[in-house]
Protein backbone atom coordinates (compact mmCIF):
# COMPACT_ATOMS: atom_id res chain seq x y z
CA UNK A 1 0.00 0.00 0.00
CA UNK A 2 1.53 3.34 -1.03
CA UNK A 3 1.88 6.24 1.37
CA UNK A 4 0.16 9.48 0.47
CA UNK A 5 3.41 11.04 -0.79
CA UNK A 6 3.82 8.17 -3.29
CA UNK A 7 0.41 8.62 -4.93
CA UNK A 8 0.09 10.42 -8.28
CA UNK A 9 -2.18 13.45 -7.92
CA UNK A 10 -2.62 17.02 -9.13
CA UNK A 11 -0.87 19.98 -7.49
CA UNK A 12 -3.37 22.78 -6.85
CA UNK A 13 -2.42 26.43 -6.15
CA UNK A 14 -4.65 26.76 -3.07
CA UNK A 15 -2.92 29.87 -1.70
CA UNK A 16 -3.22 31.95 -4.88
CA UNK A 17 -5.71 34.63 -5.88
CA UNK A 18 -6.68 32.58 -8.94
CA UNK A 19 -7.77 29.68 -6.75
CA UNK A 20 -9.64 31.94 -4.33
CA UNK A 21 -11.46 33.65 -7.20
CA UNK A 22 -12.83 30.31 -8.48
CA UNK A 23 -11.69 27.05 -6.85
CA UNK A 24 -14.18 24.81 -8.66
CA UNK A 25 -12.24 24.28 -11.94
CA UNK A 26 -9.05 23.47 -10.02
CA UNK A 27 -10.80 20.86 -7.89
CA UNK A 28 -12.63 19.37 -10.87
CA UNK A 29 -9.31 19.00 -12.71
CA UNK A 30 -7.72 17.47 -9.62
CA UNK A 31 -10.48 14.83 -9.39
CA UNK A 32 -9.64 13.72 -12.93
CA UNK A 33 -6.13 12.82 -11.77
CA UNK A 34 -7.11 11.29 -8.43
CA UNK A 35 -10.63 10.64 -7.21
CA UNK A 36 -10.21 12.07 -3.72
CA UNK A 37 -6.78 13.64 -3.24
CA UNK A 38 -4.81 16.64 -4.45
CA UNK A 39 -1.54 18.19 -3.26
CA UNK A 40 -0.78 21.81 -2.37
CA UNK A 41 1.99 23.87 -0.80
CA UNK A 42 0.15 23.66 2.57
CA UNK A 43 -0.93 20.03 2.67
CA UNK A 44 -3.14 17.47 0.93
CA UNK A 45 -6.67 18.43 -0.14
CA UNK A 46 -9.42 15.86 0.32
CA UNK A 47 -11.55 16.62 -2.73
CA UNK A 48 -14.33 14.02 -2.40
CA UNK A 49 -17.50 14.60 -0.38
CA UNK A 50 -17.59 10.99 0.80
CA UNK A 51 -13.90 10.97 1.72
CA UNK A 52 -14.37 14.17 3.73
CA UNK A 53 -17.38 12.60 5.46
CA UNK A 54 -15.37 9.49 6.41
CA UNK A 55 -12.04 11.03 7.39
CA UNK A 56 -13.31 14.00 9.40
CA UNK A 57 -15.07 11.59 11.77
CA UNK A 58 -11.77 9.94 12.71
CA UNK A 59 -11.28 12.16 15.75
CA UNK A 60 -8.93 9.64 17.36
CA UNK A 61 -6.50 9.97 14.43
CA UNK A 62 -6.68 13.73 13.88
CA UNK A 63 -6.20 17.05 15.63
CA UNK A 64 -6.82 20.65 14.72
CA UNK A 65 -3.56 22.39 13.78
CA UNK A 66 -2.36 24.89 16.37
CA UNK A 67 1.40 24.89 16.80
CA UNK A 68 1.70 24.07 13.10
CA UNK A 69 -0.19 27.25 12.13
CA UNK A 70 1.89 29.31 14.55
CA UNK A 71 5.06 27.88 12.97
CA UNK A 72 3.88 28.83 9.48
CA UNK A 73 2.96 32.35 10.61
CA UNK A 74 6.09 32.86 12.73
CA UNK A 75 3.80 33.85 15.59
CA UNK A 76 5.50 32.34 18.62
CA UNK A 77 5.40 34.69 21.61
CA UNK A 78 2.42 36.69 20.29
CA UNK A 79 -1.06 36.93 21.77
CA UNK A 80 -2.55 35.63 18.52
CA UNK A 81 -0.11 32.73 18.61
CA UNK A 82 -1.27 31.77 22.10
CA UNK A 83 -4.87 32.00 20.92
CA UNK A 84 -4.12 29.77 17.91
CA UNK A 85 -2.74 27.09 20.24
CA UNK A 86 -5.11 27.41 23.22
CA UNK A 87 -8.51 28.21 21.69
CA UNK A 88 -11.43 25.79 22.04
CA UNK A 89 -11.31 24.77 18.38
CA UNK A 90 -7.81 23.36 18.81
CA UNK A 91 -8.38 21.64 22.14
CA UNK A 92 -9.49 18.03 22.56
CA UNK A 93 -10.55 15.53 25.22
CA UNK A 94 -11.73 16.75 28.61
CA UNK A 95 -10.59 20.34 28.03
CA UNK A 96 -12.55 20.59 24.80
CA UNK A 97 -15.65 19.16 26.49
CA UNK A 98 -15.30 21.60 29.40
CA UNK A 99 -14.87 24.68 27.17
CA UNK A 100 -17.63 23.70 24.77
CA UNK A 101 -19.95 22.79 27.62
CA UNK A 102 -19.51 26.21 29.21
CA UNK A 103 -21.32 27.93 26.30
CA UNK A 104 -23.19 25.20 24.40
CA UNK A 105 -26.63 25.86 25.93
CA UNK A 106 -26.67 29.38 24.43
CA UNK A 107 -26.35 27.98 20.91
CA UNK A 108 -28.96 25.22 21.02
CA UNK A 109 -32.12 25.34 18.86
CA UNK A 110 -34.30 26.59 21.75
CA UNK A 111 -32.01 29.48 22.64
CA UNK A 112 -31.61 30.44 19.00
CA UNK A 113 -35.39 30.39 18.45
CA UNK A 114 -35.78 33.01 21.18
CA UNK A 115 -33.30 35.24 19.34
CA UNK A 116 -35.21 35.30 16.05
CA UNK A 117 -37.17 38.37 17.08
CA UNK A 118 -33.88 40.17 17.80
CA UNK A 119 -32.61 39.10 14.38
CA UNK A 120 -35.67 40.50 12.61
CA UNK A 121 -35.54 43.76 14.54
CA UNK A 122 -31.80 44.12 13.90
CA UNK A 123 -31.92 43.55 10.14
CA UNK A 124 -35.00 45.80 9.82
CA UNK A 125 -33.18 48.65 11.55
CA UNK A 126 -30.18 48.21 9.25
CA UNK A 127 -32.44 48.18 6.20
CA UNK A 128 -34.12 51.38 7.37
CA UNK A 129 -30.67 53.00 7.26
CA UNK A 130 -29.33 51.41 4.07
CA UNK A 131 -32.44 50.87 1.93
CA UNK A 132 -32.83 54.49 0.77
CA UNK A 133 -29.32 54.40 -0.73
CA UNK A 134 -30.65 52.30 -3.70
CA UNK A 135 -27.07 51.09 -4.27
CA UNK A 136 -24.29 49.87 -1.97
CA UNK A 137 -21.65 47.23 -1.44
CA UNK A 138 -23.62 44.30 -0.08
CA UNK A 139 -20.49 42.97 1.62
CA UNK A 140 -20.25 46.16 3.67
CA UNK A 141 -23.98 46.10 4.38
CA UNK A 142 -23.88 42.48 5.58
CA UNK A 143 -20.99 43.16 7.94
CA UNK A 144 -23.40 45.10 10.18
CA UNK A 145 -25.90 42.32 10.80
CA UNK A 146 -24.73 39.08 12.46
CA UNK A 147 -22.28 40.82 14.78
CA UNK A 148 -25.09 43.01 16.19
CA UNK A 149 -27.05 39.86 16.95
CA UNK A 150 -23.99 38.44 18.72
CA UNK A 151 -23.67 41.62 20.78
CA UNK A 152 -27.32 41.16 21.77
CA UNK A 153 -26.75 37.51 22.71
CA UNK A 154 -23.97 38.60 25.06
CA UNK A 155 -25.78 41.67 26.34
CA UNK A 156 -22.97 43.99 25.17
CA UNK A 157 -23.65 47.60 24.08
CA UNK A 158 -22.74 48.42 20.49
CA UNK A 159 -20.95 51.73 21.09
CA UNK A 160 -17.59 50.20 20.07
CA UNK A 161 -19.00 48.14 17.21
CA UNK A 162 -17.47 50.13 14.32
CA UNK A 163 -13.93 49.81 15.67
CA UNK A 164 -14.34 46.21 16.75
CA UNK A 165 -15.61 45.21 13.28
CA UNK A 166 -12.24 46.17 11.80
CA UNK A 167 -10.39 43.93 14.26
CA UNK A 168 -12.87 41.09 13.70
CA UNK A 169 -12.32 41.35 9.95
CA UNK A 170 -8.57 41.05 10.45
CA UNK A 171 -9.04 38.16 12.88
CA UNK A 172 -11.30 36.34 10.44
CA UNK A 173 -8.57 36.44 7.81
CA UNK A 174 -5.80 35.49 10.21
CA UNK A 175 -6.05 31.79 9.40
CA UNK A 176 -5.63 32.38 5.66
CA UNK A 177 -1.88 31.95 6.31
CA UNK A 178 -0.77 35.33 4.93
CA UNK A 179 2.54 35.56 6.80
CA UNK A 180 3.22 39.12 5.67
CA UNK A 181 0.16 40.33 7.61
CA UNK A 182 1.29 38.95 10.98
CA UNK A 183 1.97 42.38 12.53
CA UNK A 184 -1.53 43.60 11.56
CA UNK A 185 -3.07 40.35 12.83
CA UNK A 186 -1.37 40.73 16.21
CA UNK A 187 -2.45 44.38 16.51
CA UNK A 188 -6.04 43.39 15.72
CA UNK A 189 -5.94 40.55 18.23
CA UNK A 190 -4.67 42.83 20.99
CA UNK A 191 -7.56 45.24 20.31
CA UNK A 192 -10.02 42.36 20.63
CA UNK A 193 -8.37 41.22 23.86
CA UNK A 194 -8.66 44.72 25.35
CA UNK A 195 -12.27 44.92 24.20
CA UNK A 196 -13.40 41.65 25.80
CA UNK A 197 -11.37 42.43 28.93
CA UNK A 198 -13.27 45.71 29.21
CA UNK A 199 -16.60 43.97 28.62
CA UNK A 200 -15.88 41.54 31.47
CA UNK A 201 -14.73 44.33 33.78
CA UNK A 202 -17.78 46.45 33.04
CA UNK A 203 -20.21 43.59 33.66
CA UNK A 204 -18.55 42.58 36.93
CA UNK A 205 -18.82 39.31 38.87
CA UNK A 206 -22.45 39.70 39.96
CA UNK A 207 -24.31 40.26 36.70
CA UNK A 208 -28.10 40.07 36.88
CA UNK A 209 -28.95 39.75 33.18
CA UNK A 210 -28.77 35.95 33.17
CA UNK A 211 -27.36 36.01 29.63
CA UNK A 212 -24.42 34.14 28.11
CA UNK A 213 -21.86 36.65 29.39
CA UNK A 214 -23.12 36.27 32.97
CA UNK A 215 -22.94 32.49 32.59
CA UNK A 216 -19.35 32.63 31.35
CA UNK A 217 -18.23 35.03 34.08
CA UNK A 218 -19.84 32.74 36.68
CA UNK A 219 -17.98 29.76 35.19
CA UNK A 220 -14.74 31.71 35.66
CA UNK A 221 -15.62 32.58 39.27
CA UNK A 222 -16.37 28.90 39.97
CA UNK A 223 -13.06 27.76 38.48
CA UNK A 224 -14.56 26.08 35.42
CA UNK A 225 -12.97 28.63 33.07
CA UNK A 226 -9.63 30.34 33.61
CA UNK A 227 -9.33 34.09 33.05
CA UNK A 228 -7.52 33.52 29.74
CA UNK A 229 -10.03 30.88 28.62
CA UNK A 230 -12.91 33.26 29.33
CA UNK A 231 -11.38 35.98 27.18
CA UNK A 232 -10.35 33.63 24.38
CA UNK A 233 -13.87 32.15 24.27
CA UNK A 234 -15.38 35.62 23.99
CA UNK A 235 -13.02 36.51 21.14
CA UNK A 236 -13.95 33.24 19.41
CA UNK A 237 -17.67 33.90 19.85
CA UNK A 238 -17.47 37.46 18.52
CA UNK A 239 -15.28 36.37 15.59
CA UNK A 240 -17.52 33.44 14.66
CA UNK A 241 -20.63 35.58 14.98
CA UNK A 242 -19.12 38.15 12.66
CA UNK A 243 -17.12 36.47 9.96
CA UNK A 244 -18.62 33.12 9.02
CA UNK A 245 -22.27 34.20 9.07
CA UNK A 246 -21.54 37.45 7.25
CA UNK A 247 -19.69 35.61 4.51
CA UNK A 248 -22.48 33.06 4.15
CA UNK A 249 -25.04 35.84 3.66
CA UNK A 250 -22.85 37.51 1.04
CA UNK A 251 -22.30 34.25 -0.85
CA UNK A 252 -26.05 33.69 -0.78
CA UNK A 253 -26.78 37.11 -2.27
CA UNK A 254 -24.24 36.40 -5.01
CA UNK A 255 -26.10 33.18 -5.84
CA UNK A 256 -29.46 34.94 -5.83
CA UNK A 257 -28.30 37.72 -8.14
CA UNK A 258 -27.94 34.97 -10.73
CA UNK A 259 -31.35 33.50 -9.80
CA UNK A 260 -33.74 36.47 -9.53
CA UNK A 261 -36.89 34.32 -9.56
CA UNK A 262 -35.65 32.49 -6.45
CA UNK A 263 -34.82 35.79 -4.74
CA UNK A 264 -38.25 37.29 -5.45
CA UNK A 265 -40.04 34.32 -3.88
CA UNK A 266 -38.01 34.76 -0.67
CA UNK A 267 -39.94 37.95 0.13
CA UNK A 268 -43.23 36.07 0.57
CA UNK A 269 -42.47 32.47 1.51
CA UNK A 270 -40.42 31.82 4.66
CA UNK A 271 -40.59 28.06 4.23
CA UNK A 272 -39.01 28.55 0.82
CA UNK A 273 -36.33 30.76 2.42
CA UNK A 274 -35.32 27.78 4.55
CA UNK A 275 -34.87 25.68 1.39
CA UNK A 276 -32.84 28.46 -0.25
CA UNK A 277 -30.45 28.73 2.71
CA UNK A 278 -30.08 24.94 2.81
CA UNK A 279 -29.23 24.92 -0.89
CA UNK A 280 -26.64 27.68 -0.39
CA UNK A 281 -25.02 25.53 2.29
CA UNK A 282 -24.59 22.89 -0.38
CA UNK A 283 -23.66 25.23 -3.21
CA UNK A 284 -20.93 27.38 -1.57
CA UNK A 285 -20.10 28.04 2.08
CA UNK A 286 -17.38 30.11 3.78
CA UNK A 287 -15.54 27.64 5.97
CA UNK A 288 -12.66 25.33 5.20
CA UNK A 289 -10.71 23.41 7.81
CA UNK A 290 -7.49 21.50 8.33
CA UNK A 291 -6.40 18.55 10.44
CA UNK A 292 -3.03 17.08 11.43
CA UNK A 293 -2.85 13.29 11.43
CA UNK A 294 -1.79 12.14 14.91
CA UNK A 295 -2.02 8.39 14.36
CA UNK A 296 -1.34 6.70 11.01
CA UNK A 297 -4.32 5.22 9.19
CA UNK A 298 -5.15 4.05 5.70
CA UNK A 299 -8.06 5.09 3.54
CA UNK A 300 -9.02 3.61 0.18
CA UNK A 301 -5.64 1.92 -0.13
CA UNK A 302 -3.56 5.01 0.74
CA UNK A 303 -1.41 5.14 3.88
CA UNK A 304 -1.63 8.48 5.69
CA UNK A 305 1.20 8.81 8.22
CA UNK A 306 1.26 10.84 11.41
CA UNK A 307 2.22 14.46 10.82
CA UNK A 308 0.36 14.76 7.49
CA UNK A 309 -1.60 17.99 7.01
CA UNK A 310 -5.03 17.34 5.50
CA UNK A 311 -7.15 20.19 4.12
CA UNK A 312 -10.92 19.79 3.85
CA UNK A 313 -12.42 22.28 1.35
CA UNK A 314 -15.86 22.22 2.95
CA UNK A 315 -16.91 25.36 1.12
CA UNK A 316 -17.08 23.52 -2.22
CA UNK A 317 -17.59 19.88 -1.20
CA UNK A 318 -21.28 20.15 -2.09
CA UNK A 319 -20.30 20.49 -5.75
CA UNK A 320 -19.10 16.87 -5.95
CA UNK A 321 -20.86 15.26 -8.95
CA UNK A 322 -20.45 11.81 -7.38
CA UNK A 323 -23.00 12.83 -4.75
CA UNK A 324 -25.10 15.65 -6.22
CA UNK A 325 -26.92 15.70 -9.54
CA UNK A 326 -26.42 18.94 -11.49
CA UNK A 327 -24.03 20.20 -8.79
CA UNK A 328 -23.42 23.58 -10.42
CA UNK A 329 -27.13 24.48 -10.57
CA UNK A 330 -28.66 26.43 -7.69
CA UNK A 331 -31.92 24.55 -7.04
CA UNK A 332 -33.68 24.94 -3.68
CA UNK A 333 -36.10 22.16 -4.64
CA UNK A 334 -33.41 19.55 -5.32
CA UNK A 335 -34.27 16.09 -3.95
CA UNK A 336 -30.85 15.03 -2.61
CA UNK A 337 -30.78 14.41 1.12
CA UNK A 338 -27.00 14.44 1.68
CA UNK A 339 -26.35 17.19 4.22
CA UNK A 340 -24.01 20.13 3.80
CA UNK A 341 -20.55 19.69 5.26
CA UNK A 342 -20.18 23.43 5.73
CA UNK A 343 -20.27 23.19 9.53
CA UNK A 344 -17.73 20.39 9.70
CA UNK A 345 -17.90 16.91 11.19
CA UNK A 346 -16.67 15.15 14.31
CA UNK A 347 -16.06 16.70 17.73
CA UNK A 348 -15.29 20.12 16.27
CA UNK A 349 -18.56 20.45 14.37
CA UNK A 350 -19.57 24.12 14.49
CA UNK A 351 -21.25 25.00 17.78
CA UNK A 352 -22.96 28.06 16.28
CA UNK A 353 -24.56 26.36 13.28
CA UNK A 354 -28.18 26.89 14.43
CA UNK A 355 -27.48 30.56 15.14
CA UNK A 356 -25.81 31.07 11.76
CA UNK A 357 -28.65 29.44 9.82
CA UNK A 358 -31.31 31.39 11.73
CA UNK A 359 -29.46 34.66 11.13
CA UNK A 360 -29.26 34.05 7.40
CA UNK A 361 -32.87 32.86 7.14
CA UNK A 362 -34.27 35.87 8.98
CA UNK A 363 -31.88 38.23 7.21
CA UNK A 364 -32.71 37.00 3.71
CA UNK A 365 -36.46 37.13 4.30
CA UNK A 366 -36.35 40.78 5.41
CA UNK A 367 -33.81 41.79 2.76
CA UNK A 368 -35.98 40.30 -0.01
CA UNK A 369 -38.96 42.27 1.33
CA UNK A 370 -37.08 45.55 1.31
CA UNK A 371 -34.59 45.38 -1.57
CA UNK A 372 -36.39 44.80 -4.86
CA UNK A 373 -34.76 43.38 -8.01
CA UNK A 374 -31.10 43.68 -6.94
CA UNK A 375 -28.49 43.55 -9.68
CA UNK A 376 -24.70 43.42 -9.77
CA UNK A 377 -23.15 46.76 -10.77
CA UNK A 378 -19.43 46.27 -10.26
CA UNK A 379 -16.57 43.88 -9.69
CA UNK A 380 -16.84 40.95 -7.29
CA UNK A 381 -13.66 40.41 -5.25
CA UNK A 382 -12.86 37.23 -3.35
CA UNK A 383 -10.82 36.29 -0.27
CA UNK A 384 -7.96 33.83 -0.44
CA UNK A 385 -9.23 30.27 -0.01
CA UNK A 386 -7.59 28.79 3.10
CA UNK A 387 -9.46 29.52 6.32
CA UNK A 388 -12.71 31.51 6.09
CA UNK A 389 -13.40 32.10 2.40
CA UNK A 390 -15.86 34.47 0.78
CA UNK A 391 -16.49 37.72 -1.06
CA UNK A 392 -14.97 41.05 -0.04
CA UNK A 393 -16.92 43.33 -2.42
CA UNK A 394 -20.37 42.77 -3.97
CA UNK A 395 -21.69 46.10 -5.35
CA UNK A 396 -25.42 46.05 -6.06
CA UNK A 397 -28.14 48.45 -7.12
CA UNK A 398 -31.87 47.86 -6.71
CA UNK A 399 -35.30 49.27 -7.36
CA UNK A 400 -37.30 51.36 -4.93
CA UNK A 401 -38.39 49.48 -1.86
CA UNK A 402 -41.95 48.16 -2.13
CA UNK A 403 -44.42 50.84 -1.05
CA UNK A 404 -45.54 48.82 1.98
CA UNK A 405 -42.03 49.02 3.41
CA UNK A 406 -40.84 52.43 2.15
Amino acid sequence: MPNIDQVAMAQVPISTKEFGDNPIPFIEAARREHDWLAASDIGYLVTSYRAIEDIMRLDGHLKMPGEEIVDIMGAHGTGWGRFAVDQMLVSSGDRHSRLRGSISSAFGPGSVKRLRTVMRETISAILDEWGPKRAFDFAEFASNFPVRVMFALLGVPTDQLAEIKKSLEIHGESFNLEVEKMAIIEEGYQKLWRFVDGVIEERGPNGTRGDLLDTMIAANAEGRLSADELRQLLILIFAAGYDTTKNLLILLMRSLLANPEVYARCADDFDYVRKVVKEQMRYLTPSNTMRIVTEEFDYRGVGIPAGTMLIFPLSVSGRDPEVFDRPDEFDPERPEKSPSQGFGRGMHMCLGQFLAIANVEEGLHQIAKRIAAPRLVGEVNWKLFPGVWGITTLPIAFEDMPAAYA
